[in-house]
């Protein structure tokens, strides 16, 4: 008797208990999972993978307001910043760093007009100007105007394409600054942010990452871009554009008439490595990925064809037939948008619509490692988004240079991203990032 009554108990015992495990594991339907097809050897998605390092913003950033700014000013500083959106604000992340090193007073950005970008719109057309202003309070004077018997003359422009450090600053550009006041700068490709005191990194940081946000008529654009965007998905930053491809100088020896057209087009005199020269660039990682490179690499990550997924990319992309024949829910803001309205973007405006869905999306991944892909991944990282992951083009060609193929690529590939993604390579860089151990 007893023992017919505990059955039943035992029974209903274990049944709730396993109910209660499914219920405990099953995915947040706000987090993009991507279960693995049965038999598959590898047995996660690669969002699973553990993470056992994170970056998180440097204390010394944080507290960079702490440090008290100059009672006199040595003069202003104008950044000038060129190329495109992201290309500018890197300019000016850099420039507002060494505005500070030099005891500046920045005056707003002036934002290069390019035909090549189809662009006009000015840091105020993109930027929302009080909030950066406000934002950057303690960290370093930013003013809207000047006054009038310095701001009524062009700015005296200093050349900076070999300035780098914190002394080539203070010894090359601030007697220039002191003698007139008012000086304009774009600052090196490659700064030695590392070099320059803290208050002047964290000023850089603050300025980059916590202080520029869209205006609101371009961030409510960028909403109603995100809300037509079906639930979850993921943003994929994809650059095979005939510019692109001209600038790297890859062979490609199997796209499409049209495609080698285009990139003719436009190569000038930079011509492709032949040979062995281009199979050695090709191993450095210099290529970029084509689309159906994209694809075996998506696929090695296990990640569904049904994926939603967003191209934040320009226009002209090329040999996008093999892409979207595997994943075939693929959107853009050209679809998205009303025509009219699209049509009437600038360049810098569209990149802005891109920049606000990546750092808002589900997952991002992207095929490259450009100025957007960092902002991108650090605005991610600043918002603990951690589904993050950049393809690596390097291992891609060493491995297929070594005649894998199949199975056993597809292994490969799965190792060396789950290794990045385990810790957080490229999530952000560390000027304004510190790393923490989970």
């Amino acid at each position: 008797m007893i023992g017919s009554s505990v059955k039943p108990l035992f029974v209903f015992v274990l049944t709730f208990s396993l109910l209660l495990v499914v219920i405990l594991l099953s995915p947040s339907p706000h987090i993009l999972q991507i279960p693995f097809p049965s038999g598959s050897s590898v047995g996660s998605d690669i969002w699973s993978v553990k993470r056992i390092m994170e970056w998180r913003p440097c204390k010394w950033w944080l507290q960079g307001h702490l440090t008290p700014l100059p009672a006199k000013t040595n003069g202003y500083i104008r950044v000038d910043c060129y190329g495109g959106l992201n290309q500018m604000r890197r300019d000016l992340c850099d420039g507002v760093g060494i505005a500070r090193l030099l005891n500046a007073t920045l005056v707003l950005p002036k934002f290069e007009v390019a035909a090549y970008w189809n662009e006009s719109s000015g840091f105020a057309d993109v930027f929302d100007v009080d909030y950066f202003i406000q934002k950057m309070s303690g960290y370093i004077e930013v003013v809207k105007e000047m006054p009038k018997d310095i701001g009524s003359k062009e700015p005296f422009k200093v050349d900076c394409s070999k300035r780098k450090g914190q002394f080539d600053y203070i010894e090359s550009v601030l007697p220039s600054l002191l003698e007139h006041h008012y000086i304009s700068f774009t600052p090196a490709m490659s700064q030695r942010r590392d070099r320059y005191p803290e208050y002047a990194r964290a000023t850089l940081c603050q300025a980059c990452y916590s202080a520029i946000r869209l205006t609101s008529s371009l961030e409510k654009k960028a909403i109603e871009l995100l809300d037509a965007i079906p639930k979850p998905f993921l943003a994929l930053h994809l650059r095979f554009e005939p510019d692109m491809v001209a600038y790297s100088q890859c062979e490609y020896p199997n796209l499409s008439p049209s495609s080698i057209a285009a990139i003719e087009a436009v190569r000038v005199d930079r011509k492709p490595w032949t040979g062995e020269l281009a199979q050695i660039w090709r191993k450095r990682g210099k290529c970029p990925l084509t689309p159906n490179e994209t694809v075996l690499m998506l696929q090695s990550l296990n990640i569904p064809t049904s994926t939603n997924i967003y191209l934040a990319a320009g226009d002209g992309l090329m040999e996008m037939e093999g892409f979207t024949s595997v994943y075939t829910n693929v959107f853009t803001k050209s679809v998205l948008l009303n025509q009219e309205d699209f049509t009437r973007m600038h360049g810098n405006t569209k990149a802005a619509l891109d920049y606000y869905v990546s750092i808002n999306s589900d997952a991002y991944v992207a095929t490259y490692f450009g100025n957007m892909d960092k902002i991108v991944a650090a605005m991610r990282t600043y918002k603990r988004m951690h589904n993050t992951l950049f393809l690596s083009r390097k291992a891609f060609a060493e491995l297929t240079s070594k005649g894998l193929e199949g199975v056993a690529l597809t292994k490969a590939l799965w190792e060396v991203h789950k290794n990045d993604f385990a810790i957080g390579r490229g999530f952000a860089l560390p000027d304004c990032f510190c790393e923490f151990e989970l």
